[in-house]
């Protein structure tokens, strides 16, 4: 499952990195065009609205995968392990409600605008909330997968705080440093005598 999970993922990675690559061609392409030959890209506008939103939803599902969304643990790190678990799974139970009611809201509006064309493409409207849907499917079989491993007792003590409290002390755990030296005593502070 896990490697089903990671290679799903990585090819959101990459789907990303496409759609940010086209998006910077139409924005910067019309931008061009509009200054330099007074004419411009029709289209350019609407689909790059539409590739930023979906981008944003793929980027949310493989930050969930990562535990890369940002959070508040200044509680649940002072709990004990059975306080820990019990927190992780009332927090995973509430973010499946509402990727619940994500689900059922970008759904309900993708059918609702499945003869609506957008003004200039023409494509149906339906697409753009279709990225809420692919989102909501997506961030569940990871919240599901993730629930069962904490009920299970399959994560580690440190796995339990799956959060981080800023992106800082993110960037510093992902170089391999546990925590940031204290004032004073990093490598670029001065010591002064008293």
């Amino acid at each position: 499952m896990k490697k089903l999970i990671d290679g799903y993922c990585r090819l959101l990675e990459y789907t990303i990195a496409l759609m940010l690559a086209l998006m910077v061609l139409l924005v910067f392409g019309n931008v061009l065009l509009r200054y330099g030959m007074n004419s411009g890209i029709a289209v350019s506008e609407e689909l790059s609205r539409w590739l930023f939103v979906w981008m944003t939803f793929l980027g949310a599902i493989v930050a969930l995968r990562d535990h890369g969304h940002l959070g508040s643990d200044m509680l649940v790190s002072r709990l004990g392990p059975a306080g820990k678990k019990v927190c992780l799974a009332l927090g995973q139970l509430l973010m499946l409600y509402a990727t619940w009611l994500l689900f059922s809201g970008s759904l309900a509006q993708a059918r609702i605008n499945w003869d609506v064309e957008a003004p200039v493409t023409g494509a149906s409207v339906a697409i753009f909330y279709g990225s809420g849907v692919l989102f909501a499917v997506s961030s569940a079989v990871l919240l599901l997968r993730d629930l069962v491993r904490t009920l299970s007792g399959q994560l580690a003590d440190d796995e339990l705080v799956m959060v981080q409290e800023s992106e800082d002390l993110a960037a510093m755990e992902a170089l391999g440093h546990d925590k940031a030296p204290p004032i004073g005593q990093g490598p670029n502070s001065m010591t002064f005598p008293r």
